[in-house]
């Protein structure tokens, strides 16, 4: 029978010391207004004041002005980004509250949080659904934890959850404290199935359930939609999302967790103070406006139109073209390249990478190292100009190999 989700308890696998933390209470936690003289900030301000600009062609600049900017520069931020956490609220509507919000200095500060908050090093593991994003293996190794691999389904490129095997390793192994999944996946573009993903809140398993939405917003929403709508149900669940896709802004670091508020407060307890910088949380706030989320949503419907009225029918046509893995969810393509006997070629495959980054002037990703990925490059889905590009190249690089 299903474990009711009422049974996680986040003091069960939150280390000790995390509990016991007293958190470094910062100026900007007792006091934000009057003249402020008590965190040994410049009081004179920068020697200069940035804001943000939007030119006439739409694109955004960094204007360097010599008077005072509403993002007071000289101050240091709202350490909890209150402001951004808001907005949030809004674009993920089902999240209870700003208290199950956490924001990172991207999504790869949130996993070494996880990882760090709950993971004894040297005693304790997390698991794994190759083929994944390769940062959850760095961050355990580093942090001295065990990674335990639970492979995706891969046959014929399905790249889904093995859900009878990652819940009987999950309760067989206890010192399996996090289970990493990715929807959409990446190298996979996979969504999740959401029965199997409840299957595995409702296991029993008493560690935390994460899952990377890098992605999300790509999804067709007749496909799925966020998980974020189970935080609420299943304490148990952690959801990470970024500003770095379909926004378009990773040079800003911005990442987004969501979930219980047990869990989303010992995260706040434990990070550094000042974090995420104030420049980095006027661009998000700015950016989650309406009108923005509006614009991100038009552009990420049209980067998922030429993903599959021209880039994946165009790469069909390429010279040892295998086949089109995984469930084209996401701002990439997953291709298969085949030898003249239809094996999957990790030998084509690379070379062709090599040559297009080296002589060609296009990088793509080379993926066939990964589990279930042999033969395959991924490709980011570009401009209609670069997906012509992309296209023409390697018709021209494929077509000369024998």
């Amino acid at each position: 029978m299903p474990t009711s989700s009422s049974s996680f308890d986040a003091k069960r696998i939150v280390r000790q010391n995390i509990q016991k933390l007293v958190p470094y209470r910062c100026a900007r936690d007792d006091y934000s207004e009057g003249i402020l003289l008590d965190a040994n900030e410049n009081s004179y301000g920068p020697v200069f004041q940035a804001s943000i600009t939007e030119a006439k062609d739409g694109s955004n600049s960094l204007k360097i002005e010599a008077q005072a900017d509403e993002r007071q520069l000289h101050r240091y931020p709202d350490p909890l980004g209150r402001d951004v956490k808001q907005q949030v609220l809004r674009l993920r509507p089902s999240v209870p509250s700003t208290d199950n919000i956490f924001l990172g200095v991207g999504s790869d500060e949130i996993i070494d949080m996880l990882v760090r908050i709950i993971c004894q090093p040297g005693k304790d593991a997390i698991m794994v659904t190759p083929p994944t994003y390769g940062m959850y293996k760095v961050v355990a190794s580093i942090n001295d934890v065990d990674v335990v691999k639970v492979p995706l389904l891969v046959d014929d490129g399905l790249f889904q959850l093995d859900v009878d095997a990652v819940i009987r390793t999950a309760l067989d192994n206890p010192a399996i404290k996090i289970i990493w999944l990715c929807s959409p996946g990446n190298p996979t573009g996979t969504y999740l199935r959401e029965a199997d993903v409840r299957r595995i809140l409702e296991s029993g398993f008493v560690g935390l359930v994460v899952m990377d939405e890098a992605y999300v917003d790509f999804l067709n929403p007749e496909k799925g939609e966020s998980y974020a709508k189970l935080v609420a149900e299943y304490p148990g669940l952690f959801v990470m999302q970024t500003m770095s896709k379909s926004f378009g802004l990773a040079g800003i670091r911005v990442g987004v967790g969501i979930g219980g508020t047990e869990i989303v407060g010992y995260l706040n307890n434990a990070k550094a103070p000042y974090s995420v910088s104030t420049l980095s949380l006027g661009v998000a706030k700015a950016a989650l406006s309406d009108e923005n989320v509006e614009k991100m949503r038009r552009v990420a419907a049209d980067i998922a139109n030429q993903r599959d009225s021209y880039l994946i029918p165009e790469l069909k046509k390429l010279p040892h073209f295998g086949a089109i893995l995984g469930g084209n969810d996401a701002n990439f393509v997953l291709c298969r390249f085949v030898d003249d006997s239809g094996a999957p070629s990790n030998k084509i495959a690379k070379g062709t990478y090599e040559e297009m980054a080296e002589n060609q002037g296009l990088v793509v990703r080379y993926r066939g190292s990964d589990y279930g990925c042999e033969g395959c490059l991924r490709i980011t889905v570009g401009t209609p100009d670069e997906n012509r590009v992309v296209v023409d190249t390697m018709r021209k690089v494929l077509g000369s190999i024998l």
